[in-house]
């Protein structure tokens, strides 16, 4: 009984310490919550405000693609037809050695097969970076033809033997023009043998080289070495075809279209001021600028390219009589592009455009002193990139030539 009133007492006294530590506590912590409430609310203003940025930035460029998509070769759906040469060796028995047992049981050297092959392909392609990179589905049938040992003699007891093969992959290639492109494939595939190979099937690495040059805006030619080998249990085949080719792109690059020139504006002679009375005449030079700008827009190029369309004929034969009238006038030619695309190859194009129209001039007789060009990329944008149709306005080349005119005005002083 004593020790609980003992403990009563003493809890009674410890109240007041208890209640003073507990206000230190509670204000201490409400001050740190406030604290780290404004850290909170200011971390969160900054991350909202980035990735508010961000996604403006996003939403342009998927903008961007959605609206002018990629204006290049060797992109978009395609389809092809192959034809030409398998060359390829089957081992039967054992396929890491160079010989072993072999068709019909008879034993010595692997026998080589040489025949026509043919296939199909479909897949689609992408640009990245200065790159084009696609997914590629092929098939293709390799026939029977001339078999014989390794050493190249004909060796009778062999039965002929073919094959199809499937395969999966990508296709990696770096454009070296507008018409010419290197590229590599690399996959995974099926073959599945024939005649003499029945039976023989499995899966393997499927790759190959290849270049490709485009003749048309839809059309393309392809020469290509391709390569599979599979093995079974101890039996092998390895192919090796060589092909020419044809592919059908389905989709060409988008024209740039460009709104229509201003009037060139004619810079009106410059009235001589009245001369004020003299007794004798005197001669005076008056000076005449005529400024005549001709903008070509982009339908009269091919597709991403420094090509002119039979279009830019008028426009450009107006400059060369222009020239031939006034043999003392330079010609500033200025090419432009949008903001789509890499700053560095706009920069090149701009300037493979107004090149193109130097080479036109100069085979039509103007002499090549008197034409300067300068490409200008995606700078001095005439209206906003961030619309399609502002960067329509943004695609164009600029011809401009400028005449001086002196002549003699007599005035009484």
């Amino acid at each position: 009984m004593k020790f609980q009133k003992k403990l009563l007492v003493l809890s009674l006294l410890a109240l007041p310490v208890a209640s003073a530590f507990a206000d230190g506590m509670v204000s201490s912590a409400e001050s740190d919550v406030k604290a780290a409430g404004t850290a909170i609310e200011n971390g969160v203003q900054s991350a909202g405000s980035t990735i508010e940025s961000g996604a403006k930035g996003v939403v342009s460029d998927v903008d961007n693609f959605l609206d002018d998509g990629y204006r290049g070769p060797f992109t978009g759906a395609y389809v092809g037809a192959k034809t030409g040469i398998n060359d390829s060796k089957m081992q039967v028995g054992n396929g890491a050695a160079p010989g072993g047992q072999v068709t019909n049981g008879a034993t010595g050297n692997s026998p080589q097969n040489y025949g026509a092959a043919v296939g199909a392909e479909v897949g689609y392609a992408w640009k990245v970076g200065s790159t084009v990179l696609g997914i590629d589905g092929a098939y293709g049938y390799n026939g029977s033809g001339r078999f014989g040992s390794l050493g190249g003699n004909t060796t009778s007891g062999y039965n002929s033997y073919a094959s199809h093969d499937y395969a999966l992959g990508l296709k990696f290639g770096i454009p070296v023009s507008d018409v010419l492109m290197p590229y590599a494939k690399l996959g995974y595939g099926r073959l599945i043998g024939t005649g003499a190979a029945n039976g023989l099937s499995g899966n393997g690495i499927n790759g190959g080289l290849g270049l490709e040059y485009l003749f048309a805006p839809h059309w393309s030619v392809a020469g290509e070495w391709n390569n599979m080998s599979i093995t079974t249990n101890t039996n092998t085949i390895n192919n090796n075809t060589y092909t020419i080719g044809v592919n059908y792109y389905f989709s060409a690059a988008k024209p740039h279209h460009v709104a229509a020139a201003a009037p060139a504006p004619v810079v009106a002679p410059v009235a001589a001021p009245e001369p004020a009375p003299a007794p004798a005449p005197v001669d005076r030079w008056r000076t005449i600028t005529e400024e005549k700008p001709v903008s070509l827009d982009g339908a009269n190029f091919k597709t991403n390219s420094a090509v002119l369309n039979k279009s830019a004929d008028e426009k450009l034969m107006q400059v060369v009589d222009f020239s031939k009238r006034y043999p003392e006038a330079d010609i500033q030619v200025d090419g432009y592009t949008d903001s789509t695309g890499p700053k560095a190859y706009n920069l090149k194009l701009s300037q493979r455009r107004a090149d193109a129209v130097k080479s036109y001039l100069t085979k039509h007789g103007v002499d090549a002193s008197r034409i300067h060009t300068k490409g200008h990329g995606m700078e001095d944008p005439v209206a906003s990139n961030k619309t399609a149709a502002g960067r329509a306005q943004n695609r164009h080349v600029e011809v401009h030539y400028t005449v001086r005119e002196e002549k003699k005005v007599r005035v009484q002083n």
